[in-house]
């Protein structure tokens, strides 16, 4: 047994839903078995895309016809322009399957994973996934991330799939920026993990242990192979796709998104809510992500080089309460949507009712000497990690996503406003430095100076 099956076996175990996962080549043809034992006797349906049903929807639809699988007419998404993850198309596939007592077999990535999972959800079915690209973490997570009705982009609550399959050719076989993506998605769960750290430290949000464990003590290892993951090697095509998958399990394992998802997805969700175009189609989750993690990792490190002395002398000038009216006026100066300003403000009362600020600046200057040398082993550098992108001809940069200095100044203020997730973002806000820290970074010597 492979180091990449036994993890995924292991990792199972904690998942709350997902039964089975198959990662191998030629993983196509266990899926009459799979779909059998999730489901006997039902009737299924293909959802896929004009583009994933080509790469492998055809294919399992007549490999599951031969094998004697009930199956009804597939359901065609439009893969261009970007299909984009909306409720209302989840809502519409629901309605399909309700009327017709159907099981939904998703065959794509990103998009389609999480439509078809909300409108099982919906439709109150199982539902199984046939991954054709290595591009993000959502295959396995409880949760899928879409557009609500006024455009706001939020975790739905709803189950993951009863099992999830990927074929390594059909990986390697994708284009380049998907598996860059994929990378991108993953490199993130290293701020995630010193975000959920400081947040434990805090007493804000509570460490499990067995999902940070789950992602973190494989991570460095998952990222090490950017290289082979460039040549295109199965292999490493595999232990990609296992680390994203593994990250789906701990977030099952756990709840909700906490082991995988922190400052780096909030930047990356305030791009995708604002509908953020790279040469004309919706920029990639997983690009985002990848340039909010090295966003955030230039932060983080901005943090470690602060003298004790400093975080002291601000925890002795702290104010205990929140300047509300302030609140209210930065969060109508960051959106030009009235429903997102409103999302916002709910976001951000909840956040704001875990405590004082001045106990919890107090509490921190207590906790940091143990905490900055857990936060330097969890960190990888920002340049590193902007090397091990590029090495895919991952974005990287900001202007990698068409996005200026000015605006990456501005959202790493606004990236804290749309979550009520307690990040190193927040603390930084809390103690007055955000300002600061942002203005050195983009500083002549800073770590983002032109």
């Amino acid at each position: 047994m492979s180091d990449k099956t036994s993890l995924l076996k292991a990792a199972l175990r904690d998942a709350e839903v997902t039964k089975e996962v198959v990662v191998e080549r030629a993983a196509a043809h266990a899926l009459p078995g799979v779909l059998r034992r999730a489901a006997p006797g039902a009737r299924w349906m293909i959802v896929a895309d004009d583009t994933t049903w080509d790469i492998a929807g055809q294919a399992a639809q007549a490999l599951l016809e031969a094998q004697g699988i009930a199956l009804a007419p597939p359901l065609m998404l439009p893969a261009r322009p970007r299909l984009k993850p909306r409720v209302a198309a989840s809502a519409t596939i629901a309605r399909k399957l309700a009327v017709h007592g159907l099981m939904p077999l998703a065959v794509g990535s990103g998009v389609v994973n999480d439509l078809v999972k909300h409108a099982a959800m919906l439709a109150g079915k199982p539902y199984v996934c046939f991954a054709t690209a290595a591009s993000m973490d959502g295959y396995a997570a409880s949760g899928a991330a879409l557009l609500d009705e006024d455009g706001f982009k939020r975790t739905l609550a709803c189950p993951p799939p009863v099992a999830v399959l990927a074929d390594l050719d059909v990986l390697g076989a994708a284009p380049a920026r998907m598996t860059a993506w994929g990378y991108g998605d993953l490199a993130g769960k290293t701020v995630a993990g010193a975000d959920w750290l400081l947040a434990d430290a805090l007493g804000i949000e509570p460490l499990s242990r067995r999902p940070f464990d789950m992602v973190q003590a494989h991570l460095r290892g998952w990222l090490g192979a950017s290289g082979r993951l460039a040549a295109r090697e199965p292999e490493a095509m595999g232990d990609l796709m296992a680390g994203l998958l593994v990250s789906g399990f701990a977030m099952q394992a756990h709840g909700n998104s906490r082991p995988a998802s922190g400052s780096d997805h909030q930047f990356s969700h305030l791009w995708e809510m604002e509908n953020l175009q790279v040469g004309g189609e919706p920029a990639a989750h997983g690009a985002c992500v990848g340039v909010g993690c090295v966003a955030m990792l230039a932060l983080y490190e901005w943090l470690l080089a602060r003298p004790d002395t400093a975080l002291a002398s601000a925890a002795e000038r702290a104010e205990d309460g929140y300047d509300d009216a302030a609140l209210s006026r930065e969060i109508d100066a960051a959106f030009d949507r009235e429903e997102f300003r409103t999302a916002a403000r709910g976001e951000m009362t909840a956040k704001r009712a875990a405590g004082g600020r001045r106990a919890r600046i107090e509490g921190f200057a207590g906790v940091w000497p143990v905490l900055r040398g857990q936060l330097a082993s969890q960190l990888i550098g920002a340049n590193d990690m902007q090397q091990r992108l590029r090495t895919l001809g991952a974005a990287a940069h900001p202007r990698d996503l068409g996005i200026a200095g000015a605006r990456l100044a501005a959202d790493y203020r606004r990236a804290r406003l749309i979550r009520r997730r307690y990040t190193l973002l927040d603390l930084l806000d809390d103690i007055g430095w955000l300002d600061a820290a942002i203005t050195d970074l983009f500083s002549p010597g800073g770590f983002w100076a032109a």
